[in-house]
């Protein structure tokens, strides 16, 4: 299989505070991959890292074949990488519709667009005109991965996405990663939610102390979520 994104040995900073070391890993084309950890390991950062907004000092990140010696916010995307980033991050003073638009600013071409976003979450259309901030916080996770989606990237970077939500919403996020996965996007999913991981993901990497300390394959069996529970109580 061909990596959609690799880093090997990143060794990344804020300032002078040591984050990243010398963590190394890779998605491939169609992989669904967890990326797991306690609060404060760096999940995170890596993140930051690939966007540019955290100071790497050493290693190598690649989109695709080409390697990226000074990562910029925007190029991931351009290499058809988007984020859904903690947080939400919708524009206040943009409709749903706006905000949807926005992601589709690379001009990358596929499957996904407005109509289709709004047949994936029909609540975005019947609030299409409405401001994105109005919106309660798992429609606005919906609007998030819609809003990444309409980049028609290969690769989604899901940083923490259930965060906050009560369960039944987190429920219909599970689906809906599965089935944008089924399509053959691949995902990236930073989460503590270890059902949800176990649900969503075929592969887990477990952090700690800012590395890759452990992975391996994923199932929706109890010994399997015992098994990343494990990992996150490191």
């Amino acid at each position: 299989m061909s990596a959609l994104l690799n880093l090997q040995g990143v060794q990344s900073y804020y300032g002078s505070a040591h984050i990243l070391h010398s963590l190394s890993l890779h998605v491939n084309a169609g992989e669904r991959v967890g990326l797991i950890g306690r609060n404060g390991v760096g999940k995170t950062t890596v993140v930051n890292t690939i966007l540019g907004l955290a100071q790497m000092k050493a290693g190598h990140i690649h989109f695709g074949p080409k390697q990226i010696d000074r990562p910029r916010a925007y190029m991931a995307a351009q290499h058809g990488i988007v984020v859904v980033p903690q947080g939400r991050r919708i524009i206040a003073n943009l409709t749903v519709e706006e905000n949807l638009l926005l992601g589709a600013a690379t001009g990358r071409k596929g499957h996904w667009h407005v109509a289709e976003i709004y047949k994936l979450f029909p609540i975005l259309k019947e609030r299409a005109h409405t401001s994105g901030t109005a919106l309660s916080g798992g429609q606005q996770q919906m609007l998030a991965v819609g809003r990444a989606l309409m980049a028609n990237p290969d690769l989604i970077l899901l940083d923490e996405p259930t965060e906050g939500l009560a369960p039944v919403i987190v429920d219909q996020l599970a689906d809906i990663f599965n089935q944008v996965a089924d399509q053959g996007t691949a995902l990236l999913l930073i989460e503590q939610n270890m059902s949800l991981v176990a649900r969503v993901a075929h592969r887990y990497l477990a952090m700690a102390k800012g590395a890759v300390v452990a992975e391996g394959r994923v199932d929706n069996t109890r010994e399997c979520l015992e098994d990343l529970e494990s990992h996150v109580m490191v």
